[in-house]
């Protein structure tokens, strides 16, 4: 049975979530169904890309009621606390966060997906590696073996991240950047767009270069 899908977000990573959700039951996938969204910036009725606005956040207990599931997209870079809180605070049930896995994707039998995990076409995420509920793993992402990997994680397009790394609740790794093996990541903490990781990354903390070194502490 076809389960009915709430983006909470909108235009960027939601939208094109949408779009792979789409796209996935077009080639048969018929376990989800996108229905709309979930934006405190919009009106109710509003569309975006013609999918329609259903309510605002706060609206997300009245849809669990209703039978529908949920993707979080309302991540942010510069340090994801605040938003990772405004989530929790909705109280959506773990059991209904859609977990997606588009069908042009790899992922290894042993993989461990958390609930509301998200994973884009063309992404590979190779054996024993473990995520968290609520990560997305954009198009083209490489996810090496044996990591470990918290809640509310973004890997951003084109992203490859190596083997036995713990990386923790919150983190971002940008478009195109690396991290070598063994390293630890902190919690909310980011690695800039193109950079490649060395070292290990503390708590708040933003990494950019080739290789990286700290720039600043999130905001």
């Amino acid at each position: 049975m076809t389960k009915k899908v709430v983006i909470i977000g909108g235009l960027g990573n939601g939208s094109v979530i949408a779009n792979a959700l789409i796209d996935a039951q077009k080639r048969g996938c018929n376990e989800w169904e996108f229905a709309g969204y979930l934006n405190d910036r919009h009106s109710i009725n509003e569309t975006i890309e013609n999918y329609p606005v259903l309510g605002k956040l706060s609206n997300a207990n009245q849809l669990v009621k209703n039978g529908y599931y949920f993707i979080n997209t309302i991540l942010r870079i510069d340090g994801q606390q605040e938003r990772i809180q405004l989530f929790e605070a909705l109280g959506i049930p773990e059991d209904r966060l859609a977990t997606f896995v588009h069908p042009l994707s790899y992922i290894a039998p042993n993989v461990t997906l958390g609930f509301g995990t998200v994973v884009m076409p063309n992404v590979s995420i190779s054996s024993g590696t473990k995520f968290g509920n609520s990560c997305i793993i954009m198009v083209g992402a490489t996810i090496g073996h044996d990591n470990e990997i918290g809640a509310y994680c973004h890997f951003a397009a084109q992203s490859c991240v190596g083997a036995y790394t713990n990386i923790k609740d919150g983190v971002h790794i940008g478009l195109n950047a690396t991290t070598r093996e063994n390293l630890t990541i902190g919690k909310n903490s980011t690695l800039g767009m193109g950079s490649v990781l060395t070292k290990n990354i503390g708590d708040n903390e933003i990494w950019v270069g080739n290789p990286a070194k700290f720039l600043r502490k999130a905001e």
